[in-house]
């Protein structure tokens, strides 16, 4: 036990943990810049920090597990981060309006689903029941992430690419169908555990 407590402690400081770190340092970064008066300059530098702190949500998880460095806190940052992340960009992104009218309740339920499996993880936890990631809640994140990279982009995306805004729209409520998805498949799982506990 004490070798295998040393060994996740000397893994706190690894390259995959320092990714998860710079992730959450990320969130406040990203809000900072969407809250900036609607300057294009502003926009381009929330998108570039939004994309490099989700591509180590992808880097930080394949290496600990590649060069065995998986820690306790880094399993339980990890999702931390990914959640923040998601949950302060969208509450950022209706803030200004770039998620308005029906497409509010795509953010809702993106933020509903989070919050009960963290809970119904966090329950389950207690029970030693382990709920692992499923491939399409793998794609869930991927498109919600491309989902607010072109939201974050907005207006200064529309000068590029028209239409920035609409591909956005229309692909974070993609996510949000595939979150209800999964959301159910996870909550089924878990129901499963606490009848038979029960």
């Amino acid at each position: 036990m004490t070798t295998r407590m040393a060994r996740s402690k000397s893994h706190n400081f690894s390259l995959p943990n320092l990714l998860t770190y710079g992730r959450l340092a990320a969130v406040p970064v990203v809000a900072a810049f969407l809250f900036w008066p609607q300057d294009d300059w502003a926009r381009w530098a929330a998108l570039g920090v939004f994309a490099v702190a989700a591509i180590t949500d992808f880097f930080d998880g394949y290496l600990a597990r590649v060069w065995s460095q998986q820690s306790s806190l880094g399993q339980m940052l990890d999702p931390i981060a990914d959640k923040l992340l998601v949950a302060v960009t969208l509450l950022m992104l209706c803030a200004d309006n770039a998620i308005r009218g029906p497409s509010i309740w795509a953010a809702v339920i993106i933020l509903s689903r989070e919050i009960l499996v963290s809970g119904l993880r966090e329950y389950l936890a207690g029970l030693r029941v382990s709920v692992p990631v499923t491939r399409v809640a793998k794609y869930k994140t991927t498109l919600q992430l491309i989902a607010l990279g072109f939201l974050i982009a907005g207006p200064a995306g529309e000068k590029v690419l028209p239409g920035t805004e609409m591909i956005g729209l229309t692909l974070l409520w993609g996510a949000a169908i595939l979150t209800l998805y999964t959301g159910w498949d996870y909550m089924r799982a878990g129901l499963k555990h606490i009848v038979d506990e029960a």
